[in-house]
């Protein structure tokens, strides 16, 4: 099987997450940084889940600013709101912005445990997907190891969840779109 984003992403919001989520977004950055699916469970905690499809992309996610907490040592200059002065070093964040449960999710042929030294926290998660051969779904997902927990991510507000939701709702509306459009049909001017 050729592995793709949306395979991977479409098999865990199907099996994984279905019965303990409200609500599923794909490609979505409402926590400030980009989720390839961002999920929200029935106690309104955010789950966000990184879909990987080479060891590469997965090494290089170490690097993206949602796991990186950066300090100005700068002072304000009154009258012009802009900071100067020395920037702090950086330090590493164990989970993403508003964030309950991380999780890596990839194809199982391209996991080695010597990547868990890659990952950017030790909070993460990992599923591992796996083509099924006839009957059901087309892949598996299985959690090989479990995301901890961010104590500290609060619960998000019923506005939260209405906003989270109508992100979904237009997607799924982009989506029917963009079928459509490769069926060659076009939409009805209204």
């Amino acid at each position: 099987m050729k592995w793709t984003e949306g395979i991977i992403a479409g098999a865990i919001a199907r099996q994984t997450l279905a019965s303990k989520c409200v609500v599923l977004v794909d490609r979505c950055v409402w926590t400030g940084y980009e989720c390839d699916v961002l999920a929200v469970t029935r106690e309104l905690r955010i789950i966000d889940i990184e879909v990987k499809i080479s060891r590469a992309d997965l090494k290089a996610d170490a690097q993206k600013d949602k796991w990186w907490h950066r300090r100005s040592f700068s002072n304000f200059h009154i009258g012009t709101g802009r900071a100067h002065g020395p920037e702090a070093p950086a330090i590493r964040n164990d989970w993403p912005t508003r964030v309950w449960k991380h999780y890596y999710a990839m194809p199982a042929e391209i996991w080695k445990p010597e990547l868990l030294d890659c990952l950017p926290s030790t909070k993460s998660g990992v599923i591992l997907m796996r083509e099924q051969r006839g009957g059901g779904a087309i892949a598996v997902a299985e959690v090989v190891r479990r995301a901890t927990p961010n104590k500290d991510a609060d619960r998000i507000t019923a506005e939260d969840v209405i906003d989270i939701a109508r992100l979904a709702n237009l997607r799924m509306w982009d989506a029917y779109q963009q079928r459509d459009a490769s069926r060659g049909k076009q939409l009805e001017p209204a």
